[in-house]
C-alpha cells in the first residue's frame, strides 16, 4: 500500500504500513488540502499564495516554497537528491498532487457510493457501511472557514448524507427494518431538514410494527417544517402518513411479505401434521432456536434460555440419541470468549457429559448388521457434544474444555465430515487461551475455517472465520488484512441477515482508528462509544459490561491520561485490574499495593494480555518486583502483538513495550524470560 491521505475529518496522511506521517504546521496542511481539492490539477505558486495568507507576507513565494519542499522531504523520504518528485510535482506555474484514484479517502468515498447505485442490496450494503466507517469527522475539518475548501467540504457532506440515506434504503430492502430505525432516528435529529430523513425513518418504524411511532414522527417533522421554515412537508410525507393510516400494501416490503406468508403456511402445517407430544417438535425446535439465536437481540437471549428447557425436556425422555441431536443442533459460532450466561453454559456442559457417557453402545445388544452405520452416528454426536464442551468451557481451567475440543477435531477430520469440522474447529478456537500470544494460531484456524466454509456453504462459520481473522490480524498490527475480513464479514452479514456482526466490525473500527493514529483522543472515545452503543439490546451481557470503560482506560493510558469517569465506571469483569490505575491514578498507593497482592491471575480470553498489562504498569509504578516477574514471564510468548487487540475491540499498545519498560524494572535484557529457580 502506497501513501494514502485522508480528509474525511482533520487533514493527514499515512505511509504504506497505516503508519501517520508528520505533516508540521497548519500551513504545510493546508498547502496539501488546497492540491487534494485540486484533484491532479495544476495550482499556481499565486493562488496558493492567495489562499494561504489574506494579507500575503513578504517573501510568500519562498515560504510557499519551503512548505512544499517539507512536504515531498514527508512524503517521499527516500527520494534520491536532486531527482524529480513523483508524488508533489511542479508543472508550469505551480504545483500539483500526482495521487491514485484510491490515494484519498475522499475520493474512494465516492467511487464506492457511485459503485452501489447499481449493485443489489445484498452487495452494495457492506461496502456503504465500510465507506461510511472512513469518516473521522467533517471532510477538511480544519478548514471550515476557508473559502477554497467551502465548495468542497458542503459537496461531500452531501453525499454522506446521501450515502446514509441509502444504506437505510438498503436495509429496508432486505427487509432489516428494525435495525435501521436507531441509525435513522440519530440521521433525522441532526439532520432536521431532509424530508428523506424523516421518510425513510417513518417507514422504517412501520414496517417494525410500530404504526404509531411512524405517524408520531411524521408529525414531528411536519411541525419541524412549519413551525421553523414556514413551509409545509413536501408530497413525499404527505403521502406516507396517508399510505400509514390506511394500512396500504405497497408499504410492506415484497421480502417481509412473502416471507410471512411462508411461515403461516409452514408452521400451520407442521402444527396439522405433528403430533404435539412428538420427539420431532423437540428436534425441530432445536433447529429452530439455533436460528433465533443468529437474529441477535431478544433472540440470541431467549434462544439461550429455551435451549436449556429443550435439553431438560430431551434428558427426561431418557433418550440418549434424541439429547445429542438436540444439544448438537445448536451449532452457533461464538467469537467472544466470555460466556453471556455462565449458569446456563455450565448446565449445557453438564448435560453434554452426561450423554456422551451414555451414548456408548452395550456390546451384548448391538446389531452387527447395523453396528457400523451406528457407530458412524455415534461418533457425529459424540463430535457435537464435544465441541458443544469446547465452546460453552470457555475460559474454564480444568482443562476439560481443551480435551473435548482436540478430540472433536480428530472425529471430525477422521470422518471428513465439512460441518462437523467447522464447528468443531469452532470449539478449538475457544480453546485456544491457555497462554499469551496465540494470535498467530487462532488466525490459522480462522484461515481453516474460511476455506472450509466457503467450499461447502457454510456461511455462519465463514462469518466466524473472518471475524477471527480480523481480530487474530489486529493483534499482529496487520489492520490491511483485518480491514479486509472485517469488510467481508458485512457483506455476509449483509446478505444473510447476521445484525450482530456489525457489533464486532463497529468495535474493530473504533480499536483500529485508535491503534493506527488516524485520530485524536477524543474521536477515538467518540467512536469507542458509538460501538458500545451498538451493544445495547444486542443480548450479549459477556461482552457489554465493562467494555466501554476498560476501552477508554486503555486509550487513555497509552495518551498519559487520566482513566475516565473514575467515581462511577462500571468496569464489570474487568474491575480487579482496572482498579489497580485508578487507585494510582487518585493517588491511594496503599489500597492499589493490597489490590495488587491480592490480584488474581487474567482470565484465559481475548484480553489475557491486556490484563496483564494493565498489572504490569501498577507493578511498575509500585515496584512491586513479583508481580513484574510473573506480567514479563506471562507476556513473553506475545512479544509480537498488540496488547488486547486480538479482542478486535481495545489495544495497549506493542506488548514488546511493556515489555522493555519490565525490563528496564528488573534489570534484565530485553525479550529475556524470568528465572524458574
Amino acid at each position: 500500500m502506497g501513501i494514502a491521505f485522508g480528509v474525511l475529518g482533520p487533514v493527514t496522511a499515512w505511509d504504506g504500513t497505516g503508519g501517520a506521517i508528520a505533516l508540521k504546521g497548519p500551513r504545510h496542511r493546508a498547502v496539501l488540502a488546497r492540491l487534494i481539492v485540486a484533484r491532479g490539477r495544476v495550482v499556481p505558486v499565486t493562488r496558493l499564495i492567495d489562499d494561504l495568507w489574506d494579507e500575503p507576507p513578504e517573501g510568500a513565494v519562498g515560504a510557499v516554497r519551503t512548505f512544499v519542499a517539507a512536504l515531498r522531504r514527508a512524503l517521499e523520504p527516500d527520494r534520491p537528491p536532486r531527482t524529480p518528485a513523483r508524488l508533489l510535482v511542479t508543472e508550469g506555474p505551480g504545483y500539483a498532487l500526482r495521487a491514485g484514484a484510491d490515494a484519498v479517502d475522499a475520493w474512494r468515498f465516492e467511487h464506492a457510493v457511485a459503485a452501489t447505485a447499481d449493485q443489489s442490496p445484498e452487495d452494495g450494503l457492506g461496502r456503504l457501511e465500510e465507506a461510511l466507517g472512513w469518516w473521522r469527522g467533517p471532510a477538511y475539518a480544519e478548514f471550515a472557514d476557508q473559502d477554497w475548501a467551502r465548495a468542497e467540504r458542503s459537496r461531500l457532506a452531501e453525499l454522506r448524507l446521501h450515502a446514509v440515506e441509502r444504506h437505510a434504503e438498503m436495509r429496508l430492502a432486505l427487509g432489516r427494518a428494525a435495525e435501521a430505525v436507531p441509525d435513522l432516528d440519530a440521521h433525522a435529529a441532526g439532520h432536521p431538514w431532509r424530508e428523506e430523513a424523516w421518510r425513510l425513518l417513518a417507514l422504517a418504524l412501520y414496517r417494525s410494527g410500530r404504526q404509531g411511532d411512524a405517524l408520531a414522527v411524521l408529525r414531528r417533522a411536519r411541525a419541524l417544517l412549519v413551525d421553523e421554515l414556514g413551509v409545509d412537508p413536501g408530497p413525499g410525507l404527505r403521502r406516507l402518513e396517508t399510505d400509514i393510516l390506511r394500512q396500504a400494501d405497497h408499504l410492506e416490503s415484497s421480502v417481509r411479505g412473502a416471507a410471512e406468508r411462508v411461515w403461516a403456511e409452514a408452521t400451520a402445517a407442521y402444527d396439522r401434521a405433528v403430533a404435539s407430544g412428538a420427539r420431532a417438535r423437540l428436534e425441530s425446535t432445536a433447529g429452530l432456536l439455533r436460528d433465533l439465536a443468529m437474529t441477535g437481540g431478544g433472540g440470541l437471549q431467549a434462544a439461550r434460555e429455551h435451549r436449556v428447557a429443550a435439553v431438560e425436556a430431551a434428558e427426561e425422555l431418557g433418550d440418549a440419541e434424541l439429547t445429542a441431536r438436540v444439544i448438537g443442533a445448536f451449532d452457533v459460532p461464538a467469537v467472544w470468549t466470555r460466556s453471556d450466561d455462565p449458569w446456563q453454559a455450565a448446565r449445557i456442559v453438564a448435560a453434554a457429559g452426561r450423554t456422551l457417557a451414555a451414548l456408548v453402545p452395550d456390546p451384548q445388544t448391538a446389531d452387527p448388521q447395523t453396528a457400523g452405520h451406528e457407530a458412524a452416528g455415534h461418533e457425529a454426536a459424540r463430535a457435537r457434544l464435544l465441541a458443544t464442551i469446547a465452546l460453552e468451557s470457555r475460559g474454564d481451567r480444568s482443562g476439560r474444555g481443551p480435551r473435548a475440543a482436540r478430540q472433536a477435531e480428530e472425529i471430525a477430520r477422521r470422518m471428513n465430515d465439512p460441518a462437523l469440522l467447522a464447528f468443531a474447529l469452532s470449539g478449538l478456537f475457544m480453546q485456544t487461551f491457555d497462554r499469551t500470544g496465540l494470535a498467530a494460531r487462532r488466525d490459522e484456524i480462522g484461515a481453516e475455517l474460511v476455506d472450509l466454509s466457503a467450499r461447502h456453504g457454510l456461511v455462519s462459520f465463514e462469518v466466524l472465520g473472518r471475524l477471527v481473522r480480523m481480530q487474530a490480524r489486529s493483534a499482529l498490527a496487520d489492520f490491511t488484512a483485518a480491514d479486509a475480513h472485517a469488510a467481508e464479514a458485512e457483506r455476509l452479514a449483509a446478505r444473510h441477515e447476521r445484525p450482530l456482526v456489525g457489533v464486532f466490525t463497529a468495535w474493530y473500527r473504533a480499536l483500529r482508528l485508535d491503534a493506527t493514529g488516524r485520530a485524536t483522543v477524543e474521536e477515538a472515545e467518540a467512536a469507542y462509544r458509538d460501538a458500545a452503543a451498538r451493544l445495547d439490546g444486542a443480548g450479549m451481557p459477556g461482552m457489554e459490561r465493562g467494555l466501554l470503560p476498560l476501552a477508554l482506560l486503555c486509550l487513555r493510558l497509552r495518551h498519559g491520561q487520566p482513566p475516565p469517569e473514575v467515581e462511577h465506571a462500571d468496569w464489570g469483569p474487568y474491575a480487579p485490574w482496572a482498579r489497580l490505575l485508578v487507585l494510582l491514578a487518585c493517588d491511594r498507593r496503599a489500597e492499589a499495593a493490597a489490590a495488587l497482592r491480592a490480584l488474581p491471575e487474567p482470565p484465559r480470553d481475548l484480553l489475557t494480555e491486556a490484563m496483564w498489562c494493565l498489572a504490569a504498569r501498577a507493578a511498575l509504578t509500585l515496584g512491586d518486583r513479583t508481580t513484574m516477574e510473573r506480567a514479563h514471564a506471562a507476556l513473553l510468548p506475545a512479544a509480537g502483538e498488540l496488547a488486547g487487540a486480538g479482542s478486535g475491540v481495545l489495544t495497549l499498545g506493542p506488548v514488546a513495550e511493556h515489555l522493555d519498560d519490565l525490563a528496564a524494572a528488573l534489570r534484565r535484557p530485553t525479550g529475556v524470560a524470568p528465572s524458574r529457580s
